[in-house]
């Protein structure tokens, strides 16, 4: 049976700043392998002045919402908005349905469980289940979903959140919002690497998002983010370059790791999940050499590790020697 993720286990990659504090050094020379953003961002190229001097204007966001578009290939009968971040669409999501019991099916990313629980929703296991949410690829573990293997077919309400899913998207299951009362979840920041930009979009039922959109309030996309994101977005040939070689790191980080004792037990090409013998170990090994990796509190046997950029993998190959 899924476990339910509860609020104390409320945790995140990063925090960074706790780790100097504890063995050192300053940020520039750490290498932050905690989170899953890709090591190498789409490169940045001028922006207008006017992306910063402005408001942002219709005209930039209705392009960026045709980019997003054609490049998830979001039905026609769905609709589709941005956000300054999935998690600011995270945290309004569980209004777009009146309370009740939901399915979220750990371990996951816990900021759906957070969020549900503080608008009056109950956690509840599938059978009992209103609603349900998906992280299609899970994190930390990399687990694919399909329309058979949802674990609440009869919820009303569903959730797909594919914040990592632009490393496959063949498995993608954006037909789905499409269908009453589904929302698909994207998140900008993971696979093109800019975190900081803060975008997320969400595809769905056009009447409901409209109410979303008016609680994000107005201007919710800043100028550099819908200048950068639509060029991004309209640039297919990158996505699958990233792909190829996000798949071949992933490949090499797991044959170190499986050198060094671990084993390799899940993740997708932008974050990669060992089984260890002490993540606490492990991490702390690593954190010696200025190289921070992710553990989990319901897993002490588990460590997570993103890509490293190009330029650090000798440090992280000198890490292990």
């Amino acid at each position: 049976m899924d476990k339910l993720v509860t609020l104390n286990e409320r945790d995140h990659g990063g925090g960074l700043d706790a780790a100097i504090a504890r063995f050192g050094g300053d940020r520039l020379s750490w290498i932050d392998l905690s989170t899953g953003i890709n090591p190498h961002p789409y490169p940045l190229q001028g922006l207008p002045h006017d992306a910063w001097t402005a408001l942002p204007d219709k005209a930039a966001l209705s392009d960026l919402l045709r980019a997003a578009r054609r490049f998830w290939h979001i039905p026609d009968r769905a609709g589709v908005i941005a956000a300054p971040g999935a998690s600011a669409l995270i945290a309004q999501l569980p209004y777009l349905a009146e309370p009740g019991a939901v399915c979220i099916p750990a371990p996951t990313y816990n900021e759906h469980a957070a969020a549900f629980e503080a608008s009056g929703w109950t956690l509840s296991e599938a059978g009992a289940a209103t609603a349900q949410v998906v992280v299609h690829p899970n994190n930390p573990d990399g687990r694919l979903w399909d329309r058979a293997t949802l674990p609440a077919p009869s919820a009303a309400f569903t959730v797909i959140d594919e914040s990592f899913c632009d490393v496959a998207p063949s498995h993608s299951l954006i037909e789905l919002a499409a269908t009453p009362q589904t929302y698909v979840l994207k998140s900008f920041g993971k696979f093109w690497g800019l975190a900081g930009l803060r975008l997320g979009f969400i595809a769905g039922e056009q009447e409901r998002l409209d109410d979303l959109r008016n609680r994000l309030g107005p201007w919710a996309v800043s100028g550099p983010a819908l200048h950068i994101a639509t060029q991004a977005l309209n640039d297919p040939a990158w996505a699958v370059a990233t792909r190829q070689r996000l798949s071949e790191d992933a490949a090499r980080l797991d044959a170190l790791m499986q050198i060094a004792g671990a084993r390799v037990i899940g993740g997708t090409p932008l974050f990669r999940l060992y089984d260890v013998e002490s993540g606490a170990e492990w991490q702390a090994r690593l954190a010696r050499h200025h190289i921070w990796t992710r553990t989990f509190p319901y897993a002490p046997g588990w460590l997570r590790l993103g890509l490293p950029h190009a330029l650090h993998w000798p440090r992280v190959m000198a890490a292990f020697a």
